[in-house]
This record gives structure tokens, C-alpha cells and sequence, in this order.
């Protein structure tokens, strides 16, 4: 959807990102704290021994995105660790005194996660955009994007939940005034969550 491009443009506001995404390939890397417990979970998803061992992401979502118990498992074991990441973050970004924080989380309506902002916004292209972005990624083919489409919610769904929606399927310049109109907006707003009292 364009998650990231949005992120790094709201850092360019003047705004801290946690990016969740980023957080489990640091889980993931050698010395991560996911991968001695996925080497119990799915033993040939890990490669190598010691503080070089690591989780091949590919070996990982190969075993779990059929599985729909072992995916559960998984998301009963990382969730917890990025969530500790994530707390790390925010009393970082406290220290920091910042006004604003963003959340770069996805599945955010599914876990339940919007119980844990003060606002949410939503990052939509059209389902066509969203495919051609996401086949040109290496490994990506139809039926495992199929299978993450099938995990998440409806966008028109997410859209009618969210906050605030941020549109990325036209150009960079319409993302650009959107998100700069919202940080505008948000930054130093003050929230029931953030800034902590």
C-alpha cells in the first residue's frame, strides 16, 4: 500500500517511527530473540549455529502461510517480542520529549491493535496498484500474495475504521500534502496515550 514511502514522510514532519515490520527482521537476524524460539517451532526455518544463527524469512513462510496453526504459534511467540520493541520505542521517544510517534504496524485492525493509539490512519492504494508493487518484490507470486490478501482485512473496511486515511495510489505529491496536512494536525495534540503523563 506504500507504508513505508508514508513513514519515511512523516519522519521528514519531524515524527518517530516504530516499524514493526523492521523490529522481526531484527527478531529474525542473528542474535534476534525470535530465533532460538523458532527453532523449536519450525526447526528448518532457522540457518546456521551460535550467534549466526538466523530465521530464513522464505524457509519460515513457506512452513507457516499453509499452516494455519503453526502461523498462530508463530504469532503467539513473535507478537509478545515486538510488542517489547515496540515499549523500548516509546520510552526512547519519550526521553526524546517528541510530540509525535507513529506506528507502522500491519494488521493493526486484526490483532486488535488500534486499542493501543490515540489515532489510526490507514495507508490505501487500489488493489491493482497494491498487486503490481507487491509481485515486483523478489519471491512474491500471485498465490502468496493470494494467501496475505486472504489474512487481512477488506481496505474498504480498514478505510471505514480508520481515523484517517492517507491515499497512495496516485502521486508522491498528493501522499506528501496529505501526510504533512496530518502531522500538522496531529503533532503535540496530545492524546490519551501519547505523550505518557
Amino acid at each position: 500500500m506504500g507504508k513505508s514511502t508514508v513513514a519515511a514522510m512523516f519522519v521528514r514532519c519531524g515524527a518517530l517511527v516504530h516499524d514493526a515490520d523492521a523490529a522481526v527482521h531484527r527478531l529474525y537476524g542473528p542474535g534476534g530473540a525470535a530465533v532460538p524460539v523458532i527453532r523449536g517451532l519450525v526447526p528448518q526455518a532457522v540457518v546456521g549455529e551460535g550467534h549466526s544463527a538466523r530465521v530464513d524469512r522464505a524457509a519460515l513462510g513457506k512452513a507457516v502461510l499453509a499452516d494455519r496453526a503453526a502461523l498462530l504459534a508463530l504469532e503467539r511467540v513473535v507478537h509478545p517480542l515486538v510488542g517489547a520493541d515496540r515499549d523500548r520505542f516509546l520510552r526512547w521517544s519519550c526521553r526524546r520529549r517528541v510530540g509525535l510517534v507513529v506506528m507502522d504496524v500491519p494488521l493493526l485492525f486484526e490483532t486488535g491493535g488500534e486499542r493501543g493509539v490515540d489515532a489510526s490512519c490507514v495507508v490505501s492504494a487500489p488493489s491493482f496498484v497494491q498487486a503490481c508493487r507487491v509481485l515486483r518484490r523478489p519471491g512474491m507470486t500471485p498465490e502468496k500474495l493470494a494467501s496475505i490478501r486472504a489474512r487481512q482485512m477488506a481496505d474498504a473496511e480498514k478505510r471505514h475504521r480508520a481515523d484517517h486515511v492517507i491515499p497512495t495510489g496516485l502521486s508522491k505529491g498528493l501522499t506528501w500534502r496529505r501526510v504533512r496536512a496530518l502531522a500538522r494536525e496531529l503533532d503535540g495534540l496530545g492524546g490519551s496515550i501519547w505523550p505518557p503523563r
